[in-house]
């Protein structure tokens, strides 16, 4: 049993633990960073599955990544590289039509099945991000915190406040009400104002269930929506890619990264415990036994994990404890990686091309999606599945042998308490799903592995299957995330931060609030950023 000496340590060797270890170690900082598993990224890593055959695990597909901390981690010459999707997204519909969706052609695909939502799509992009434009200046910021104390503990908050109100004041009063309704109102009955054709409400619709145990008319699922628009890829705005060598290439070079200015990483290095002092978090204590001493020590964790399974109750108030405990946790999702002997032949578009770069959407109408999400709320999944699947070897042929593909399958519903025991009937179904739409895709499997809720826990500390460590539901968002009074990572314990997704601003392969937490450890620990 060794006890060692650092200034910060960080738990959790995922995307924003990588990149909050960054921006410490770049200010001067000593910072040591503890992985359970024997690779670094979390969620945002790339494994073999089958023999030969290589793909993102659970995150998928790049665009929220944000442009600040790519170029600050100046991730390109440490080896990353993201191709843009051919096509953003292809949607095959059972009666043999389809809508592709990308740069330059959405509006003609639309027309096919409605002129009048053809006409509305450019003032319907142009709306949604005058809104996202707002918002997106507060990616990188902690948002208004609430504080006990004088004037003076409120009055940078109240600045904050007023920095943000004087933005939502700069719109005009349709870009404020577009606002409210993206706060407020369902994804279903913000799309339903605005067009009358299905496909393309499926289109905008299924960003606002992705990760996200509801349905599209679910009050709140418009933020989900809004939350899928705020990237970009090689500094083109809400375009989609892939990083070459899957999303571990991501978090590879962000320990590269790391590495350069000497930040320490222990892999196989589980945390039993936060260890504390009169209150105050002082280092951790690892499952081996060892003690890593330090001034800050900062959470890549699911909140939940972090207050229910490594920090003494007896040093955080029972009001955040008990909330913590009530925090929502739960998405739908089952995850699938697929090895392929050949591409698929979708009926809707027979052959190869540029639909199979793109995100291919089984989803048809928003009927389907609500009606998915229902049955797996009352039978546990849904018969008739939401499916987007990606076929990343279509643009990086290093991720399988030649002639061979890998894809894949981020399904949805399913409940985030499905048990074991259903895995391999869901996995079935879902690729029985893919099937109906490509005749010949369930012969051309030979390899698999299927990930539901419970493996997602398991494996990356997913809680419930959440991709985003908890619903971005208004209730815990900006201010309010991952609880009231502490949005900006500073946790109740002294000396203890939080820099995962269960923080402003949530959720995706963002990086933003490992940016955010560096800066608050930095402020609490009398350094500049």
């Amino acid at each position: 049993m060794t006890i060692t000496n650092t200034e910060v340590v960080i738990l959790g060797g995922g995307h924003n633990g990588l990149v909050c270890a960054f921006y410490l170690a770049r200010a001067g900082l000593k910072v040591t960073v503890l992985e359970r598993r024997h690779v670094v990224g979390g969620a945002a890593v790339t494994e073999e599955f089958h023999p030969g055959f290589r793909n993102s695990t659970a995150s998928y597909t790049v665009s929220l990544l944000n442009p600040k901390v790519i170029a600050d981690m100046e991730l390109a010459r440490h080896g990353l590289t993201v191709v843009e999707r051919k096509v953003s997204n292809f949607l095959p519909f059972d009666d043999g039509r389809y809508l592709l969706a990308g740069e330059g052609r959405t509006q003609g695909e639309v027309a096919k099945f409605s002129a009048k939502d053809a006409e509305r799509l450019p003032e319907y992009e142009r709306r949604l991000e005058v809104v996202a434009g707002v918002l997106r200046d507060w990616i990188l910021k902690a948002p208004p915190n609430v504080v006990e104390g004088g004037w003076m503990a409120m009055l940078p908050e109240l600045l904050k406040a007023g920095g943000l109100g004087r933005q939502a004041a700069g719109l005009d009063v349709q870009g404020r009400r577009d606002l409210l309704d993206l706060f407020a109102k369902s994804a279903g009955d913000w799309l339903d104002g605005w067009f009358e054709s299905d496909p393309i409400k499926a289109l905008f619709g299924f960003d606002s269930v992705v990760g996200n145990y509801a349905s599209p008319y679910t009050p709140g699922s418009a933020y989900v929506l809004l939350h899928h628009v705020f990237g970009e890829v090689n500094g083109r705005k809400g375009v989609w890619g892939h990083a070459l060598g899957g999303m571990g290439a991501i978090t590879q070079a962000m320990a590269n990264a790391c590495a350069e200015l000497g930040v320490e990483v222990r892999l196989d290095t589980a945390v039993a415990e936060v260890l504390t002092e009169k209150g105050r978090a002082v280092g951790a204590v690892t499952a081996g036994g060892d003690t890593v001493r330090a001034r800050a020590v900062v959470s890549n964790l699911h909140p939940r994990l972090l207050f229910e399974t490594l920090v003494d109750d007896a040093v955080v108030p029972a009001d955040f404890r008990e909330r913590i405990g009530n925090y929502q946790s739960g998405s739908g999702t089952f995850r699938m990686n697929v090895a392929l002997s050949e591409l698929p032949n979708f009926t809707a578009l027979p052959g190869q091309g540029d639909h199979l770069t793109a995100g291919i959407i089984i989803a048809p109408t928003l009927d389907y999606m609500d009606r998915a999400h229902a049955e797996a709320r009352l039978n546990g999944w849904s018969s008739k599945p939401i499916v987007e699947m990606l076929i990343p070897s279509t643009l990086d042929d290093s991720l399988a042998p030649a002639g061979q593909h890998v894809a894949s399958l981020f399904c949805q519903h399913v409940d985030p308490t499905l048990g074991d025991e259903h895995r391999d009937t869901v996995a079935d179904l879902m690729i029985d799903t893919v099937d109906a739409h490509a005749p010949g895709f369930k012969a051309s499997v030979v390899g698999r592995l299927a990930l539901g809720p419970r493996d997602l826990e398991r494996r990356f500390g997913l809680v419930g299957g959440d991709i985003f460590h908890g619903r971005l539901t208004l209730d815990q968002l900006f201010s309010a995330r991952p609880v009231l009074g502490h949005a900006d990572h500073r946790m109740p314990v002294p000396g203890l931060y939080l820099c995962g997704s269960g923080a402003h601003p949530g959720g995706g392969v963002t990086g933003a609030p490992g940016h955010n937490a560096a800066r608050a450890v930095l402020k609490g620990l009398g350094r500049r950023a």
